[in-house]
């Protein structure tokens, strides 16, 4: 079968001739691995799996291009178990028999098998229970992926015996090491000027697979000097019909409905989501645009902004099309109509500009619990006021680094209910100064 690979750990042949950016590029071990440290870390669930030598059935979910294919490819080297590979929308009944058979003979000899099953959400009822007893007696470790929620997706019976493993799209640190590490391949830079190499990283929207495949059509163009970024989007309009729907470029609309939800305007934002919806854009990939929107421009202005597109998200899930698609334009709706304030989102990123500066240094002493004897004597905890006791329930005490000059991170606006939070916040700073704190 084409769909299938079976290769034990270490045994792939390397192809003959020209290979894609993707493969090559393709992780020889875990820690190579861009992106999912919460998965993948010292203390996340498949680090603690591998340091104990207990590696259970997993179902990896997460959108494409994030590493779910690899990571189970590497897991069976990890664990010395042979890799099969299928495919939920090319297997059948017969073949999953042979799959079974032959993972039964691999284990009466001694090998364990790491079957991977891609999209798996595709198999229906009968064949997903196919797979439980042969999970029960060890015959196979099943690994799942899947793009969909697999509470709605899967049987019951499957993920009480796998555990779920949330994989994140990658934000743009990891899709500028994997372009550092497609450069070190190619043995050359990305003729691009600064916004321009942001613009692509953008385009791939956290896809990794995605971003390698545009990089290779970059680099096989013959230009002098770098592009900016309305060279670049010139060229990949006429290269790269992903971005292109229907007739309208993919990014110049989304940009177009986050533009008009933050200045506003329903009549606008509903309107461009009903042309990315005709285009035949994924209305999941909508929904985390929306609630995007929620966090980034509104933010405390309005905290229920987020909620309301959560649960239109959700209610997308449940209903599917298109009936759900009515709850993304209520949320659409709402957002536009919102008070708006980035004031969290411009702190956040103040707050890590500052972490960078000073990452060395430690709390100061009197934040820091005492537990031993050795940490009182060298001052831990020392001077520690407890806020519940002080006057108004508020010390005033530092909590940045001995000698960091205080920065104010957040300023919240006069609108919505961050005038509140305003208010509060003028309280605790007038505190502080009548308490001669800095």
């Amino acid at each position: 079968m084409a769909d299938l690979f079976d290769t034990a750990p270490g045994q792939a042949d390397a192809p003959k001739g020209p290979r894609p950016l993707a493969d090559r590029l393709r992780p020889k071990t875990l820690s190579e691995v861009i992106g999912q440290e919460q998965v993948l870390g010292p203390e996340a669930p498949l680090g603690v799996m591998l340091s104990s030598g207990s590696l259970s059935s997993l179902v990896l979910w997460g959108p494409p291009g994030v590493g779910k294919t690899t990571i189970a490819r590497l897991l069976a080297d990890e664990t010395d178990l042979h890799f099969v590979q299928i495919s939920a929308i090319f297997t059948g009944v017969p073949e999953l028999r042979k799959v079974f058979e032959a993972a039964k003979h691999r284990r009466a000899n001694g090998q364990g098998t790491l079957l991977f099953v891609d999209e798996i959400h595709r198999f229906n009822k009968a064949q997903q229970d196919s797979f439980l007893p042969h999970m029960e007696d060890g015959t196979i470790l099943l690994v799942g992926a899947t793009t969909e929620n697999p509470s709605f997706e899967l049987n019951a019976a499957v993920l009480s015996r796998a555990q779920v493993l949330v994989l994140e799209r990658l934000d743009l640190a990891d899709l500028e090491r994997l372009a550092q590490r497609a450069e070190k391949e190619l043995e050359r830079g990305l003729p691009l000027d600064g916004p321009a190499r942001e613009a692509l990283l953008e385009m791939a929207d956290g896809d990794g697979r995605a971003l390698l495949n545009l990089i290779e059509q970059v680099m096989a163009w013959k230009v002098e000097g770098k592009l900016d970024t309305a060279q670049l989007t010139t060229r990949l309009m006429r290269r790269a019909a992903k971005y292109d729907k229907s007739g309208d470029e993919h990014y110049n609309l989304i940009s177009a409905l986050h533009k008009s939800v933050r200045g506003s305007d329903p009549d606008a934002a509903l309107y461009w989501l009903a042309r990315m919806l005709e285009g035949g854009e994924d209305p999941r990939y909508l929904a985390r645009r929306i609630t995007r929107m929620a966090v980034e421009d509104i933010g405390l202005a309005d905290p229920n902004a987020q909620t309301h597109c959560l649960h239109a998200w959700e209610v997308y899930e449940r209903l599917g099309s298109p009936e759900g698609e009515l709850a993304l334009a209520q949320a659409v709706v709402y957002l536009a109509l919102a008070p708006k304030s980035n004031a969290a989102y411009t702190a956040y990123k103040a707050a890590r500009a500052q972490a960078k500066k000073t990452g060395s240094e430690p709390p100061p002493k009197h934040i820091l619990n005492a537990p031993t004897s050795l940490m009182k004597d060298q001052g831990y905890g020392d001077g520690y006021a407890y806020d519940h006791d002080a006057e108004d329930g508020f010390s005033g005490q530092n909590y940045f680094p001995e000698g960091m000059k205080r920065p104010v991170l957040y300023t919240p606006v006069e609108r919505g209910f961050e005038r509140e939070l305003k208010k509060r916040l003028d309280w605790f700073s007038g505190q502080r100064a009548k308490r001669g704190k800095p």
